[in-house]
């Protein structure tokens, strides 16, 4: 069994069932910024599984109608791809953006050769079933909670 914690960032399940290799990435920015999907995928290569049979399941995780970033925030995303620009769009707030995550997460995981699915849940929108590490620290509250996400290769 393999788990990961998050609050915001995105939780990334993966298996390829044939082969009974899983797979556990927490794909916050940074991370899907930097390549932890891919990393990911290539351990479990790594183990025996292939890219083709390996499908990813993105969990809760912040939506763009929450994630407002500033310009240089979205500098350093364009920098690495100029395309990456169509994951930001403008905020209310000027010179601001609303960062889109979760669609940035599984295409990078499509592009990696790998199924992939978002279940499209909101942790800062959803207050009742998920914590946010954005929506405590905008209410200055103390502590923000972590919701662990889960895989295992069950015995027959």
């Amino acid at each position: 069994m393999l788990g990961v914690l998050t609050a915001d960032c995105g939780p990334v399940l993966f298996a390829d069932r044939e082969a009974r290799v899983i797979g556990a990435a927490h794909a916050g920015w940074k991370g899907a910024l930097d390549g932890v999907l891919e990393a990911t995928i290539d351990a479990m290569i790594a183990l025996g599984a292939r890219r083709e049979r390996i499908a990813a399941s993105l969990g809760p995780s912040i939506s763009q109608a929450s994630y407002e970033v500033g310009p240089e925030f979205v500098a350093r995303f364009v920098a690495v791809d100029p395309e990456w620009s169509r994951f930001f769009k403008p905020s209310e707030k000027p010179g601001h953006s609303m960062f889109d995550l979760p669609a940035l997460t599984v295409e990078r995981l499509r592009a990696a050769g790998v199924q992939a699915e978002n279940i499209d849940r909101c942790t800062y929108a959803d207050e009742e079933n998920f914590f946010s590490f954005r929506r405590t620290t905008h209410r200055k509250e103390d502590d923000y909670g972590r919701q662990i996400s889960a895989i295992m290769i069950r015995e027959h």
